[in-house]
């Protein structure tokens, strides 16, 4: 373990805190309010400022901007901030801004996302870990987005949209209501068409899961019910049930805090 490796045409300002075996690209700034953990590596051209917390072990490619303003007019200057946790990889021209006042007023990012080329995440979005954002995706502000989820590239997102953990979303989708978990679709609008049997498998869920997933999405998709219908089918299944998927429990719990409504086919 050593120093921050600094390279002497990067500007780093002297109220921020570089951990152990940083390295810091040719040309690129960091911010006075900055933190960044052990071992993260950013490279050549980027900008970090703002009230950004960043964890160890992430790598920023060329040209990223990171911890920026929010895109939002009703920014008024506000000390918000962003968190990024740790191993996380953002590619090139990738912005993150931090938060509004209007919201928790911080963006946060968890563990070991992929964040591809040219994504932008907006202010007051909630990530959580192992998600994959391919190239050119838009998030508007205020979503949030479980964990695994994957998102198709030149995919955008409507503000306060809500993504579920292990969804799956096809390239060049509009989504503009919520995707239940585990749901796997595209288009625009995004359309659902199943359950992401195959992702669920390669994560551990067993064969009784994903039926029990599909038999859920059955009820919520092809019984011509409303939402508030298909969860009272779904509890008084899980009731029925309560041991033996406990994943169907998490898709009752997203639909019953959805506001927005959920994507339909």
């Amino acid at each position: 373990m050593g120093a921050a490796q600094i390279h002497p045409t990067a500007l780093v300002a002297p109220g921020a805190v570089l951990g152990e075996d940083v390295v810091v690209g040719p040309y690129s700034i960091i911010g006075e309010h900055v933190r960044v953990g052990a071992r993260t590596h950013i490279g050549p051209h980027c900008a970090i400022d703002g009230h950004t917390v960043i964890g160890p072990d992430n790598h920023f490619y060329r040209f990223c901007s990171i911890g920026g303003i929010p895109q939002d007019k009703k920014y008024a200057g506000e000390p918000t901030a962003l968190e990024i946790g740790a191993g996380n990889t953002f590619r090139e021209f990738v912005t993150v801004n931090t938060g509004t006042a209007q919201d928790v007023g911080t963006t946060r990012l968890g563990d070991d996302n992929w964040i591809m080329a040219y994504v932008h995440i907006a202010h007051d979005c909630q990530l959580g870990s192992h998600i994959v954002i391919a190239n050119s995706v838009q998030l508007a502000g205020h979503i949030h987005i479980g964990d695994w989820a994957i998102i198709g590239g030149l995919s955008a997102v409507h503000q306060f949209v809500r993504i579920g953990a292990h969804a799956m979303i096809g390239g060049t989708s509009s989504v503009r209501q919520d995707v239940p978990p585990y749901v796997i679709g595209a288009g625009d609008s995004f359309r659902p068409v199943g359950i992401n049997a195959e992702g669920l498998s390669r994560r551990g869920f067993t064969p009784a899961d994903v039926q029990a997933l599909k038999d859920a999405y059955k009820i919520l998709y092809r019984r011509q019910l409303s939402v508030e219908q298909a969860v009272e089918a779904l509890a008084a299944l899980q009731a029925e049930r309560p041991t033996e998927a406990p994943a169907v429990q998490t898709l009752l719990d997203f639909l019953r805090a959805s506001s927005r409504g959920i994507a339909r086919p």
